[in-house]
């Protein structure tokens, strides 16, 4: 019989243990082993049954268990001490606070809004898919840790994502079970009179959109997730926030309008109600949340009286875009018609003009669609200030990209990186902590270089026996997972005793999970299956795989390579060596890294954004076995791991399958003749020395820079101080903005006069040599434009075969005269310091102190 209403009825704890609501309502506790051991502590077979989840363990526990914790002196002192732990680290100052402190003058934004799709902070909260939201959480983490003032916003989906099985076939089956917001850990946002705070979004042709603001304690940071699954809502609306990417184009567009415009606004309501400060810069994480800067022109429009161009200008210059997909296919693109239904007078943002904005996501350039709208063509245009996530994938965007600043060559187009990193107290087992917390470290110290060098004192047994019960842990976990899997696809549990068998603890372990595109080719391995095998089965090196990870529901592609890569791992011959473990998710990941000896990533190249699952096994004590790609082309060393070679040659561009035929023969020859020797040479106290020493290096090298204290670091330094540092400026000047915005339109209506006339050199002749000085005289035509409206710059440096400049260097010219008709002579001057092919050119550029990039107005006048 069905329930006509469904609600949490939520725990009365003993007063002496009202410190267990506290702990268990803010977050840290996912990334915090003794509060996670003093839950466990209270029934441990309960705190497994459910899946360590401090509310529901709370909400599970009956009342005799309880008076006894409350007679347990030790207990309720250790509560206490640990709410007073949570207590300082939310209150005392971290690193930001004592930067802050020591650089009185510079600029620190008082608050970052970090708007996502997608936030992987526990699975007890599964508002996640892959790697976009696992980054996002991390963030957050760092954020908190670092004292970084952020406020994430993103929506609660009822259904979250989807959780995976599989058929007796080994087809993926997908299911959407009910979250029960008050059976979370989270809290709604009241109004001071009680009544629950809500947003509204008009909708075209209908009611308002309403939104609850739902609160989640991410440590120190605030994470507002908003959602429309309430009574006020038409049945409709209450759908908007039903799943993650699920859903039609229009549906997709009404949950980017929500988390744009409605998440702008649940960031106004928060900071009236707790007095949290305004947010000073605007962080869009990918371009779901790019009509947040559609709903801040509306706010500039409609409260201060400033037209589009000046609104434009002040929010562009605070907002950061981070691009995350080195794919076309990646980014949601929605047809200008839908659009311009549900944005003006009409819907989202009354008095925003409609074509404007259209205008902001158009695909105006060589190649594009004319009738669509391009979500990340609109966060480019919104961000003063954009980047991609690794080095290589910044050079991939800036391709991409390049339409939208097509005077420049893709050097120049303004996309900056910062690298990914990672969460190490949410991903580092806590036995790997301890080997260099022996040492005398401080894990929770400013210094990670110190920590991570420590690990070159851990003796090496001590090293093989931790990784050794890691592996054994990965193993029990993974039995377990197995067996539940194939109850599910109808096996009976006499036919399933082979299980107890399945992986060995002293077996070299390769893990390989993620999200399920073709790109990342999952079935890779499996191009030679007999070779496969003969790895797997290897009488004295043997091999193990344990493999996880989801396809789009949609996806019926990436399906049918789980269900081959399924089949494979279902033969009796070989299933106790690979398995196939399902719905990957941050629970199933937390043994997974650990337990891995290896970590497998093997892309097609240049696909891969960053990736930071290998940078997770890397601070575990794993190696990576990864095609160059991502972050593992920027740091790879030969003590970190192997390299497989990419055969991404013109070529190979139209056979896909030579291509994976000979990355994948790469594949087994290097785990054949190189991972597994080294793993399984072992000295006389039994501990392979040579692989040890790898891991001490990946350790000590790697492991400060895959952290995402590193990354969000860089963020301030790099982006958020930046961006409030110029935003200041223009509110610091009167009609700073709207000076600003007159400034460029006055430059690109006026740069079709603007031309370089003549350049003359002197000071080499026909035989130059080094140390000769190359003086130039240019004369420049400016029109309308003054002399500061510019700066002219000599470009030089080596040419290659076709006279192209390569490692450009740039010397701004100094203005000498001035002539009848906007004619100015600009001189400069340079000392040719190598031999070899040489060149030049003059150029003309826009030129003001709060433009970031010389490509940002997307004009150039060239010799």
């Amino acid at each position: 019989m069905r329930a006509i209403r469904r609600f949490t009825v939520r725990p009365v704890l003993p007063d002496a243990l009202a410190s267990l609501g506290e702990l268990a309502a803010n977050l840290r506790w996912s990334w915090h082993p003794p509060t996670q051991a003093l839950f466990e502590a209270v029934d441990p077979e309960l705190w497994q049954a459910v899946g360590h989840d401090p509310v529901r363990l709370l909400g599970e526990v009956g009342g005799e268990r309880w008076a006894e914790l409350a007679a347990d002196e030790s207990y309720v002192r250790r509560a206490a001490d640990l709410r007073d732990d949570l207590t300082s680290y939310l209150t005392q100052d971290r690193w930001y606070q004592r930067a802050r402190a020591a650089e009185p003058d510079a600029t620190w934004p008082a608050s970052v809004a970090y708007f996502s799709p997608e936030f992987g902070i526990t699975a007890v909260l599964p508002q996640y898919s892959g790697g976009l939201g696992i980054l996002a959480g991390d963030h957050l983490k760092a954020a908190s840790d670092l004292g970084v003032p952020i406020v994430g916003v993103g929506l609660l989906y009822r259904h979250g994502y989807f959780k995976q099985a599989l058929s007796h076939e080994g087809w993926q089956q997908e299911s959407y079970p009910v979250l029960d917001p008050d059976g979370l850990p989270l809290s709604l946002l009241h109004e001071n009179d009680g009544t629950r705070a809500t947003i509204s979004i008009r909708m075209p042709d209908g009611p308002d959109l309403l939104a609850r603001i739902w609160v989640a304690s991410v440590g120190r940071v605030p994470l507002l997730l908003l959602d429309t699954d309430f009574e006020e809502n038409p049945e409709p609306y209450r759908l908007i926030t039903d799943r993650l990417y699920g859903g039609n184009t229009e549906h997709r567009l009404r949950q980017e309008l929500l988390l744009g415009v409605g998440g702008v606004r649940a960031l106004r309501v928060h900071a009236r109600i707790t007095g949290a400060p305004e947010p000073e810069v605007f962080h869009t994480n990918e371009g779901h949340a790019g009509f947040l800067g559609v709903e801040r022109i509306r706010e500039l429009t409609a409260d201060s009286d400033l037209d589009f161009a000046t609104a434009l200008e002040a929010g562009r210059a605070s907002t950061v875009f981070t691009t995350h997909t080195p794919v076309p296919a990646g980014i949601d693109r929605f047809p200008r018609s839908l659009v311009e239904q549900y944005l003006g007078d009409h819907g989202a943002t009354p008095g925003v003009p409609v074509d404007q904005v259209l205008a902001l996501g158009a695909e105006d350039y060589d190649g594009g669609d004319p009738g669509v709208f391009n979500m990340a063509v609109m966060g480019f245009r919104l961000a003063q200030r954009a980047n991609g996530v690794s080095q290589l994938h910044g050079h991939v965007s800036r391709g991409m990209f390049n339409g939208l600043w097509p005077a420049f060559d893709e050097a120049e187009v303004p996309i900056t990186s910062i690298t990914n990193g990672v969460h190490a107290p949410t991903w580092v087992a806590p036995e790997v902590a301890a080997l260099a917390e022996a040492q005398g470290a401080d894990y929770d110290g400013d210094d990670a270089d110190a920590f991570w060098s420590a690990f070159a004192k851990v003796p090496g047994p001590d090293v093989w026996r931790t990784k050794r019960a890691l592996r054994e842990r990965l193993v029990d976990d993974a039995r377990r997972r197995l067996r539940k899997s194939w109850e599910k696809r109808g096996a009976a549990p006499a036919e399933l005793g082979w299980i107890d068998e399945a992986l060995d603890p002293d077996v070299l372990t390769i893990g390989f999970a993620r999200r399920v595109p073709s790109y990342k080719r999952l079935t890779l391995m499996l191009r030679d299956p007999e070779r496969l095998k003969a790895l797997l089965l290897h009488p004295e090196r043997p091999v193990q795989l344990v493999v996880a990870g989801k396809a789009h529901p949609a996806d019926d592609g990436g399906k049918r390579l789980i269900q081959e890569l399924v089949r494979f791992a279902d033969a009796e011959d070989v299933r106790h060596r690979i398995v196939f473990l399902p719905n990957y998710d941050i629970a199933l990941a937390l043994p997974l890294y650990p337990g891995c000896d290896v970590w497998l990533n093997n892309p097609l190249r240049p696909y891969e954004a960053c990736g930071t699952s290998g940078m997770k096994a890397a601070l575990n004590g794993g190696l990576n076995l990864s095609i160059l790609d991502g972050w593992w082309d920027e740091w790879y060393e030969p003590e970190f791991g192997w390299p497989i070679p990419s055969a991404d040659s013109p070529l190979l561009a139209h056979d896909p399958d030579k291509r994976d035929d000979l990355e994948a023969a790469a594949l087994y020859d290097l785990i054949e003749t190189e991972v597994a020797p080294r793993f399984y040479d072992l000295d006389h106290e039994g501990v392979p020395g040579r692989w040890i020493e790898m891991l001490r290096h990946t350790w000590a090298s790697l492991g400060p820079k895959v952290l995402a204290t590193r990354m969000v670091r860089d963020y301030v330094a790099q982006l958020y101080a930046p961006a409030a540092r110029n935003a200041r400026a223009l509110a610091a000047v009167p009609d700073g903005a709207r000076d600003l915005a007159h400034w460029k339109a006055r430059v690109r209506s006026a740069w079709d006069g603007v031309r370089v006339e003549h350049v003359e050199a002197a000071g080499v002749g026909d035989a130059a040599e080094v140390g000769a000085v190359l003086r130039v005289h240019s004369y420049i035509a400016l029109g309308e434009l003054a002399p500061s409206d510019v700066e002219v710059q000599l470009v030089h440096g080596p040419v290659d075969a076709e006279d192209d400049i390569v490692a450009s260097e740039i010397v701004p010219l100094r203005l000498v005269e001035s002539y009848d008709g906007g004619r100015h002579r600009f001189d400069g001057e340079v000392s040719l310091s190598r031999p070899g092919p040489f060149g030049y050119t003059v150029r003309v550029l826009p030129a003001n102190p709060l433009l970031v990039a010389p490509a940002e107005l997307g004009v150039v006048a060239l010799a």
